[in-house]
């Protein structure tokens, strides 16, 4: 194989996403020759990364990158309406302690998004932007030290970097080799479109608890919205009619009156795509020379949209631990191992409410026909219903402005607990010693449904 003569940056970026695109262009700020490459540059036409929550957006403005919001004829998000039978409970955003003004978020259609993210990138003084895919990582002995990449038609050619970063998403073909740990797959969100529709709250995000498994809604412009449905298990085949036929079976019964005639329309009109749901706790960077960011390195389910929040608040910690002012140069293999592990657990403080609050909200809200999780959905439902901190306790961890585990933890098993009285309630007396009985297997379940994550976040 004939390799056309070395380049030599101080940081190779893997991947133009929202994580490549934002340290790319924090790295180059600080002054840091940066090579950001990227196998397609043309805009993207994504279902998923739509919804960025006030705590992303916050990320966004300390990284620089708030002017990217702007001009994409995106969406102000407010909070959320939870629909449940016939009834619904609205979920506002909290205040936003940065500024003290109400949060709020902000949706948008992807494509356009990263499309602004690769144009900062690209204006950034120090960062080089090239359309090329990489083949591989260049090693010498366990140390990775830059990548092979080709272009379209062109030889591959050696690109040299003492830090790698990998940021190549959910389907990141290096992953597996800086960790054993591979994405979970839980289930699958079909999306598409409704156009001109108008949701029962406006500039807010609906999440309808529908069977088997929650039904997602925002506006991401003026004329569109996003609808995700949720799949659990196998996908149906699109080619054959059988997924049509099942969001028509069984997902449009389960959605109110003012939606579901939109969502009928569309699907005799709009391509169904899919996009998997998994799982991928954090791995700690052990491996010299390169960095794992974004989706390539932690995932969490969708439902709560903080994909984007998590990738952003990675880039603001890792630029001010990996700045200039903390190692000058990054051929200090080792400072940036121990920089690495600091890393690993201080991110704990945001992701991990944000990723444990995603799988455990799902297994809520995909109930389906387990009793006990009936019991915590409905419980759940309730909870919200008594407003005050019962809202804003959960909506500011979902949203990334309330930072600390332990709130979560408390607010999970009090949900757990106000469902046993909530199922007391309707059971009334004739129920009484089949609902004591529930206090114990209603408890297990909520402690199986939310501590094999926290374990996970716990792990190397």
């Amino acid at each position: 194989m004939n390799l056309l003569p070395i380049d030599e940056y101080e940081v190779i970026v893997v991947g133009a996403g929202v994580a490549g695109c934002a340290a790319a262009k924090a790295f180059g700020e600080d002054g840091r020759s940066v090579l950001l490459l990227e196998r397609d540059l043309n805009e993207p036409d994504r279902i998923v990364g739509e919804l960025l929550q006030p705590g992303g957006m916050n990320a966004l403005r300390t990284l620089g990158l708030e002017d990217c919001v702007e001009g994409i004829d995106g969406i102000p998000c407010y909070g959320y309406g939870v629909f449940f039978q016939d009834d619904m409970v609205e979920i506002p955003y909290p205040v936003n302690e940065t500024d003290g003004k109400k949060a709020v978020g902000k949706s948008f259609h992807h494509g356009r998004f990263i499309s602004k993210l690769r144009k900062a990138a690209t204006d950034t003084k120090n960062v080089t932007v090239k359309q090329m895919t990489v083949v591989d990582l260049l090693k010498e002995e366990e140390r990775v030290i830059g990548v092979i990449a080709q272009e379209k038609g062109m030889e591959p050619r050696q690109f040299y970097s003492p830090l790698t970063v990998v940021a190549d998403g959910l389907f990141s073909k290096f992953r597996k080799q800086m960790t054993v740990k591979v994405p979970d797959v839980k289930s699958n969100f079909v999306g598409f479109e409704l156009h001109d529709i108008a949701l029962p709250l406006q500039h807010h995000g609906h999440v309808i608890l529908a069977q088997p498994a929650p039904v997602l809604l925002y506006q991401i412009s003026e004329h569109d919205t996003r609808v995700l449905v949720d799949v659990p298990g196998q996908l149906p085949s699109s080619s054959t009619g059988e997924l049509k036929q099942y969001l028509l079976d069984v997902v449009a019964p389960g959605l109110p009156d003012s939606i579901k005639p939109k969502f009928e329309e569309a699907l005799e009109t709009q391509r169904l795509r899919s996009m998997p749901n998994g799982f991928l706790p954090p791995s700690i960077n052990q491996c010299e020379g390169v960095i794992l960011l974004g989706d390539a390195m932690n995932m969490r389910h969708p439902l709560t949209g903080g994909g984007m929040t998590v990738a952003l608040n990675d880039v603001v910690l890792l630029s001010e631990l990996l700045s200039r002012n903390e190692i000058e140069s990054f051929t200090d293999t080792d400072l940036i191992l121990e920089k690495m592990n600091t890393f690993h657990w201080k991110r704990k403080k945001y992701c991990t409410a944000i990723n444990v609050l995603a799988m455990a909200l799902y297994r809520l809200f995909a109930a389906a026909n387990d009793l006990n999780l009936s019991v915590l959905q409905r419980g759940c439902f309730e909870y919200f219903r008594l407003g005050g901190e019962c809202v804003n306790g959960p909506v500011g961890l979902l949203s990334g402005l309330i930072q600390r585990p332990e709130v979560l933890v408390y607010h999970f098993f009090a949900v757990a607990f106000f469902s046993i009285k909530v199922e007391f309630q309707r059971g009334g007396w004739s129920r009484v010693p089949e609902n004591f009985i529930r206090i114990f297997t209603v408890l297990y379940t909520a402690s199986v449904a939310i501590m094999p994550y926290l374990w996970s976040e716990t792990k190397y």
